[in-house]
């Protein structure tokens, strides 16, 4: 007889974390922020969802963000938001967010490992674009 163990997915690349959210997130009528939170061999501990927004609404907070990682002991992260426009292109906020998440990570001990910014079908990564990080 085999004990059970909980079996978790492994997010080894950017694809991975995409194919995680984009039939999800792809069509949301509202922006919605989430990260893609990993233990130390990038196992999957989850994915919450951080913010809810409008565009008229205030950038995300790093703390609150960081809070979701700490909580579930997370080593590395992966930022996820929808533009619900469909324009999977970085905002300026986008990149301020990414680099304020960097540093933060730092001085946690959490690495983030992207940031995605999903559109219609199509996402972009800012750290292949070098934005932020």
């Amino acid at each position: 007889m085999t004990g059970s163990r909980e079996v978790r997915e492994y997010v080894r690349a950017l694809v991975d974390a995409a194919s995680l959210l984009m039939p999800e997130m792809s069509f949301l009528e509202q922006e919605h922020l989430r990260v893609i939170l990993l233990d130390t061999k990038n196992r999957l501990l989850g994915m919450p969802t951080i913010y809810v927004r409008s565009t008229h609404t205030a950038i995300a907070r790093v703390a609150e963000i960081m809070r979701a990682a700490v909580s579930a002991r997370a080593v590395g992260m992966i930022i996820v938001d929808n533009h619900p426009s469909g324009d999977s292109t970085p905002s300026p906020e986008d990149v301020a967010l990414t680099e304020r998440l960097v540093e933060a990570g730092e001085l946690l001990a959490i690495q983030v490992l992207d940031h995605v910014i999903i559109g219609r079908q199509r996402y972009v990564s800012l750290k292949e674009r070098g934005l932020g990080f």
